[in-house]
């Protein structure tokens, strides 16, 4: 009996002692649950991006503390168990989200379809302060969703300022395309009507020593345009088209050529005086004109065999003559042989003619002879 007494006091001693034991490792296991909870904890939070927890119903779980700061604005609104989607809307209310402003209900069901099927691909979203943020959500195992927020505002400042810089870069390069072109025009058309009037003037009967002067000043016109052609760098297509010497036109070789009806548009007297005096040596009969709409009417009321146009001029520019006339010619009329003598004579000017509807593009200064054989070429 003593030892049957013994044996029961000893088995509710075991059974006390394997409860008690029990409940310590119970409690040990929660303490070490909790120590791991806190070290997860204080993990995510030393993450430099914004990381959100959701179950599968798009409710918070847990969140860090740079997820909060990215979201200051909405972190009075962060509760474990409230829905995401409810925090969204709200603050789409309170204004911190720009691009849904005008839009509500489309950019809330755009973001919640975004949400309801994370694959993984980022997105980028606008906050009313100014910043950018790049966000990207997946799937986790629990059928959860995690969401990662990378303040991306410095790298979109430095794209803007990146491609600020290319186009200042590109409207520079356009500028010094003008100012090339502009220089061009400005410095050829005098020289053209220099060399021009030589030219004419040596087809005329001259004293020796007129000759000689004459020549010397056709040589030092020649100087002038491979300097300002150096200058200006038109490229080797401008300078090959420029590099003929200047020409000795004589009556008897300008009388060699057929008679021919040319209309010769040109906004300045000088040049106009040029291509007469260059083709009436050789029969030709000319009419001048000052501008390309004037070019347009006197084509369409008269019958010439060439078309002679500069590319700048007041009331309709060369380009817009020529697409003009090759549009008229479209409905019937015969087409024109078209020449442009223009000083603009870069790789861009020379295919913007050809463009247009022009058959020759010719470089001033003028030169008797590139402007016959281009006649000549084109009536062949």
């Amino acid at each position: 009996m003593v030892f049957a007494g013994f044996s029961g006091w000893f088995g509710r001693l075991l059974r006390r002692l394997g409860r008690r034991l029990g409940d310590h490792a119970v409690a040990a296991a929660e303490a070490d649950a909790a120590i791991a909870q806190d070290r997860l904890r204080e993990a995510i939070d030393l993450l430099p991006e914004g990381v959100v927890f959701l179950d599968a119903e798009g409710r918070y779980i847990l969140w860090n503390k740079r997820y909060a700061e990215i979201y200051h604005r909405s972190a009075d609104l962060f509760r474990p168990g409230e829905r995401f989607f409810d925090t969204l809307k709200m603050g789409v209310a309170r204004g911190d989200y720009p691009d849904a402003v005008g839009r509500e209900e489309a950019w809330l069901a755009e973001r919640l379809k975004k949400l309801m099927n994370p694959s993984g691909e980022r997105h980028e979203q606008r906050l009313a302060d100014g910043r950018w943020l790049m966000i990207e959500e997946k799937r986790t195992s629990d059928g959860g969703v995690i969401g990662l927020r990378v303040d991306i505002t410095q790298m979109k400042r430095q794209a803007e300022a990146l491609e600020e810089a290319l186009h200042r870069a590109e409207a520079a390069s356009r500028a010094k395309t003008a100012f090339v072109a502009d220089m061009s025009h400005e410095l050829r058309t005098p020289l053209n009507g220099v060399m021009g009037l030589g030219q004419a003037l040596a087809a005329t009967p001259l004293t020796e020593q007129q000759s000689a002067l004459l020549s010397d000043m056709l040589a030092c016109a020649q100087d002038l345009d491979g300097l300002v052609s150096g200058l200006l760098d038109y490229g080797d297509a401008a300078r090959a088209a420029d590099a003929a010497p200047p020409a000795q036109v004589h009556g008897h070789e300008a009388s060699d050529a057929p008679p021919l009806r040319v209309l010769a548009a040109d906004d300045n007297p000088t040049n106009r005086k040029v291509v007469e005096l260059m083709l009436g040596a050789a029969g030709a009969e000319v009419v001048s004109v000052e501008n390309g709409q004037q070019a347009v009417d006197a084509w369409r009321t008269g019958v010439f065999d060439v078309v002679l146009m500069d590319l700048r001029m007041p009331v309709m520019d060369g380009l817009d003559a020529i697409r003009a006339i090759r549009k008229a010619e479209g409905a019937g009329l015969p087409r024109a042989p078209i020449i442009v003598i223009s000083a603009n004579t870069s790789t861009d000017d020379v295919e913007a003619s050809a463009a247009a509807g022009a058959d020759r593009h010719i470089g001033k200064p003028l030169r008797a002879e590139a402007l016959f054989e281009a006649i000549s070429g084109l009536l062949d």
